[in-house]
């Protein structure tokens, strides 16, 4: 294990290379010779070469204090878009609607943490059951990512959000590129009726919803999938089950 240098050992290293440049009421770089810079250059090297646990140290500061302000930044982006993120008014909702704590996922049906992320946020919300689940349809990994998604919220406008949920997991496990062929059986294997959703697949209102999702993922500065909002903190990225749980936890104790 690393161990930190003491603030006195690094001081008395550092003041050993240029005392005449210490004469002053503060160190100043600028009054040290050519010679001096050079000296207190190599002292420092070597310093951190016999050291180089400081410049971890040093690194896991900045890595922490970045994640703070990242965090802090944020919290932020969810507070100004709470509404838009708990009410557009077509954002399939699952779990318990009138659950204590609310997960949005933004996601796309092509991307393969998201396909991951699948299993383990269902066991989440099954197994907690007092969680709202709030899906916002985000492809942006290329058409076949849209396609998908329009086929997703065809299906919403059509035949209803049990309808959704089926076509959602269906969706999720899909071999291969989806085209009309493997929609239509999938349709069919669900009980739905194809035509209607094709033909609402190019509707105003399912470009709309697609549109109004990524002009928010874009405000939120979400360029990835899946990531998530639970309850007031923005996780980007997967997160295994058990740190979801960890989340919810820390929500309810808070």
């Amino acid at each position: 294990m690393f161990t930190r240098p003491s603030l006195t050992a690094t001081a008395t290293a550092l003041s050993l290379l240029a005392a005449p440049a210490f004469a002053q009421d503060s160190f100043d770089f600028d009054a040290m010779t050519e010679d001096q810079r050079a000296a207190f250059g190599a002292q420092v090297r070597a310093y951190l070469m016999e050291n180089p646990q400081v410049i971890m140290d040093a690194v896991a500061a900045l890595e922490q204090q970045q994640a703070a302000q990242q965090a802090a930044a944020d919290d932020s982006l969810v507070s100004d878009n709470l509404d838009r993120l708990l009410n557009d008014g077509y954002s399939w909702v699952g779990g318990n609607p009138e659950g204590d704590v609310t997960v949005v996922e933004f996601m796309d049906y092509r991307c393969g943490y998201c396909r991951k992320a699948q299993p383990e946020v269902e066991e989440l919300i099954n197994a907690d059951g007092n969680i709202r689940l709030i899906v916002k349809e985000f492809p942006i990994l290329g058409e076949a990512s849209v396609l998908s998604s329009k086929f997703a919220i065809a299906t919403q406008i059509v035949a209803g959000d049990e309808a959704y949920k089926a076509v959602h997991d269906a969706l999720i496990a899909l071999d291969g590129a989806p085209g009309e062929p493997q929609l239509s059986r999938m349709a069919t294997t669900l009980g739905l009726d194809f035509d209607a959703i094709a033909a609402e697949m190019d509707s105003d209102e399912v470009q709309r919803r697609i549109a109004e999702t990524r002009e928010l993922a874009i405000d939120m500065q979400i360029n990835g999938t899946p990531s998530f909002v639970f309850g007031d903190q923005m996780v980007r990225g997967y997160v295994p089950l058990q740190g979801m749980e960890q989340i919810v936890a820390q929500l309810r104790a808070e």
